[in-house]
Formats: structure tokens, C-alpha cells, sequence
């Protein structure tokens, strides 16, 4: 057996966001978010649920802190919901909003688990949506309005601070409808990518006017790389190129370099998507970050050719391929933080702040425990390559399960489970998964054993 250790300073966590498990929709003055009039529209949820409840946080948060701390978990990374502070987006302050996560903050503290905050995890106020939302460039305004106010209130309390959390899912609602607000406008899409940089770029103007001398500011930004099905293969490594370029890179490049790389600006000016960039605001994304946040799930592999495409999604059964149908690449998280490294010398440290994986039908079985040996083993590939880049030097601070709770997955609804922690959404209660136990272990000991390093040195396609 051989052993992975993490060093003492090395902070581990798990992740949730305040849309999926809150709850409360309609508590205490909290205005809809675009997530809740979504979620209304037939045909938009995979099971026709909404998040008005989800795993009820608003009114359990004392207990769920309670079971991180039960997992050993160090910090505790969640978000704010916008329309519950600000109803209207910006304006009136809702009191008992900020009471909530004042109440929030204080069992954190009682728990002793760092927070690790998220001003925008995808639930714009649909009050703000109604003028525009991300297609309206005063949204830049809006949330600096809001982080100020987020600062103001909290920022000597919550060390590690995060923008936006993957902002490529506005994209997502906006240029492909399948998220919300449901729009299909590829224009639509790149113009409000472009917005969400500049309100990332205000809200670290913002923090850093506030001079919060133990808070740090990033952004948490998903790198899903992709690869050519065929290398060898010209027309299959063209497609993984670009969509390398429309994705992650279309937020890196910005943030770090000052600009949209050659190949996208060529791409928007081809299919008339450009986006309206005005004269300064490159320098307004392009702010110094004290690290950044990175959700790493797996890789995409890309072929262009539909018929060996099709071939290959009916093999996802077995060999490399987990029991829920997704590739086993754990080396994908040690890619990225490469790619973060060699392609754009960020000089700060990364956090992990997402990695996970699906479960479709877990449920307790006759001994009333989850058993989830997949999720494990995915973990413990990930966790594996996250080692092997910190032995080469790689400033990594931490990582992030993805999530504490089962949750509300978007627009799977309660389809997918990714928790460490089983939920009975009809009674709310809670089972820590075999997984949760495994991982609060983990945590305790910093390490793991394993047999040999081929259970995660590579793909077996």
C-alpha cells in the first residue's frame, strides 16, 4: 500500500450554494430569482421540481453546520442569495436577508469552520432580470452595489471571498436556454459574458476599497478541458481547440492577459456575436487577484465526426467509465492547474473549490446506510492528482467537495445527487453517505492509502 498526505496547512472543505439549498423562497422578504420563474416554466426542470424548499438551509443551517463539523470539515464554502438581501436588485435593503447570514456566520464561527463566501453563484434577482439582467451593462453597477454591501457587513468576518462562481453558466442560460433565464442567442451570450467580467472586475474595485487586511478576493472559474477523441486527428483537435477557447479560456484570458484571445475574437467576428467592448474595460476585468477558485469535475472529449461520436456514448458503461456514465479522469484537475500555471503564470494560490460526481438513484439501503464506493474512488483519484501537483510545486491551499448536502441540481432538479450527505427531500432528513464518512477520516489523518498509482495515472479509453 502506498500513502498520500497532505501537509497540515492544507484546508478542507465542502461546497453548496444558496439556491440549492435553502429553501425559504418565500421567507422573510426575499425577492424571486430567475432561478425560481424558471424553474416554473414547464419543461425546464428535468423533474418538475423548484428550489422553494430544497434542503430547507434557511431554517436548518444549525444542524447542517453542525453535521460539517461532524465531517471534519475546516470550511465551509456557500453564497449569498442577491434577492434576498437586495429584493429588488439594488436599493432597499431586506434586514432579515442579512440577519439570516449574520446568524449564518456566527454558528460558522461557534464551529470553528472558515467561511468561504460567493456573492454570485447564479441567482440574479428576476427584478433585475426584468431590465435587462446580464445583457443590461449597468448589471456591472448593480453588483458592485452589492458586494459593497457585502462587504460592508461582513468582511471582517469571511477570510476567502469569491465573485462569481463559474461564470460561464449565465452563458449557458442566456446563449443555450437550458439554464436560466432560457434564452437561445449565442450574441445574447457573449455580451453578457463580457458584462459578468466587468462586475467581477468591480467587485475586487469595490473589496479592495473597503482595505480588508485579513480577507482575500478571487474568482471560482470551472476548467473542463477538452481533448481531441482522435489526436492524430485535424478536425477533432480544431473543434477541442476552440471549444477550449469558447469556454474557460474566454474568462482566463481576460482576467489574467487583458484581452479575448485571437481565435475567439475571430470566432465572435465570424458568426456576429461580438460583444460591445468599450475603450477601458479590459482594464477594469484585468484586476490583481489574492488567489483563485478551481471547479474541476472531469475532461470533454470532442470528435467531429456525429456517427463515431454516437459510438462512442453508447461504450460509457465500465472500464474507465463510472457507474453514472461519466469518463473516470481524475488527471484532469492536475491539467488544469498546469494550464493555469504554463499558459497563464497566475502567481497566486488555488483553491479547489469544487469536485464531485453524480449519483442517480443512491438511496439507503436494508442497513439504512448510502453506499457510494464510486463517489470514493473519484475522490481519491482527484485528491490523488491534486498531491502529485503540490509535490511539483504547485501552490494549491485546499480543497472543496462538492456539496455537504444532496441538493437542488439545477435544472436536473433533485435527479442528481452529488452529496456527501443523503437528503430525503420529503422529510428532510439527513444520512451521511459512506463517502462523507470516508472523507471525514481523511480529513482527520490529511491522507489515504492506495494500492497503485495505475488506479488513477490514466484514462483506459
Amino acid at each position: 500500500m502506498k500513502q498520500i498526505q497532505f501537509p497540515d496547512h492544507f484546508l478542507f472543505g465542502a461546497a453548496t450554494s444558496a439556491a440549492q439549498i435553502e429553501g425559504g423562497a418565500l421567507a422573510d422578504g426575499r425577492g424571486p430569482s430567475i432561478w425560481d420563474v424558471f424553474a416554473d416554466k414547464s419543461g425546464t426542470i428535468a423533474d418538475g421540481s423548484n428550489p422553494g424548499t430544497a434542503c430547507d438551509f434557511y431554517h436548518s443551517y444549525k444542524q447542517d453546520i453542525a453535521l460539517a463539523k461532524k465531517l471534519n470539515l475546516q470550511s465551509f464554502r456557500f453564497s449569498f442569495s442577491w434577492s434576498r438581501i437586495l429584493p429588488e436588485g439594488y436599493g432597499k435593503v431586506n434586514q432579515k436577508g442579512l440577519d439570516f447570514y449574520k446568524r449564518v456566520l456566527e454558528e460558522l464561527s461557534r464551529q470553528e469552520l472558515i467561511p468561504n463566501a460567493t456573492i454570485y453563484h447564479w441567482d440574479l434577482p428576476q427584478a433585475l432580470e426584468d431590465q435587462g439582467g446580464w445583457q443590461n451593462r449597468d448589471s456591472a453597477e448593480w453588483f458592485g452595489e452589492y458586494a459593497s454591501l457585502l462587504f460592508r457587513e461582513f468582511g471582517d468576518q469571511i477570510p476567502l471571498w469569491a465573485t462569481l462562481n463559474e461564470p460561464i453558466a449565465a452563458y449557458v442560460g442566456y446563449a443555450q436556454g437550458i439554464f436560466a433565464p432560457g434564452y437561445c442567442s449565442e450574441r445574447m451570450g457573449r455580451q453578457v459574458n463580457h458584462h459578468l467580467l466587468l462586475a467581477h472586475g468591480e467587485g475586487v474595485r469595490r473589496f479592495r476599497e473597503e482595505h480588508l487586511k485579513d480577507s482575500r478576493i478571487g474568482i471560482v472559474i470551472d476548467i473542463w478541458k477538452h481533448h481531441p477523441f482522435r489526436p492524430d486527428n485535424p478536425d477533432d483537435c480544431a473543434m477541442a481547440e476552440l471549444e477550449n477557447e469558447k469556454t474557460y479560456r474566454s474568462y482566463l484570458h481576460p482576467i489574467f492577459h487583458g484581452g479575448y484571445a485571437d481565435a475567439l475574437m475571430q470566432y465572435m467576428e465570424q458568426n456576429q456575436c461580438m460583444p460591445e467592448i468599450r475603450l477601458g474595460d479590459f482594464e477594469r476585468i484585468r484586476q490583481p487577484l489574492d488567489f483563485f477558485g478551481l471547479n474541476c469535475y472531469n475532461r470533454v472529449v470532442d470528435c467531429a465526426d456525429p456517427a463515431l461520436q454516437e459510438l462512442e456514448n453508447s461504450k460509457k458503461t465500465g472500464g474507465n467509465f463510472q457507474d453514472n456514465g461519466n469518463e473516470f479522469y481524475p488527471k484532469a484537475v492536475y491539467d488544469a492547474v498546469q494550464l493555469l500555471r504554463d499558459e497563464y503564470q497566475i502567481g497566486i494560490p488555488i483553491y479547489v473549490t469544487e469536485n464531485g460526481t453524480p449519483g442517480y438513484q443512491e438511496a439507503p439501503g436494508m442497513d439504512g446506510k448510502v453506499h457510494d464506493q464510486d463517489r470514493i474512488t473519484y475522490m481519491k483519484g482527484f485528491l490523488y492528482w491534486i498531491q502529485k501537483a503540490l509535490a511539483e510545486g504547485a501552490d494549491i491551499r485546499g480543497y472543496y467537495a462538492w456539496s455537504l448536502l444532496d441538493n437542488w441540481e439545477w435544472n436536473s432538479g433533485f435527479g442528481s445527487r452529488y452529496g456527501l450527505t443523503y437528503v430525503d427531500f420529503k422529510t428532510q432528513q439527513r444520512i451521511i453517505k459512506d463517502s462523507g464518512l470516508w472523507y471525514a477520516q481523511m480529513i482527520r489523518s490529511k491522507g489515504f492509502a492506495y494500492d497503485t498509482p495505475g488506479e488513477f495515472e490514466q484514462s483506459r479509453r
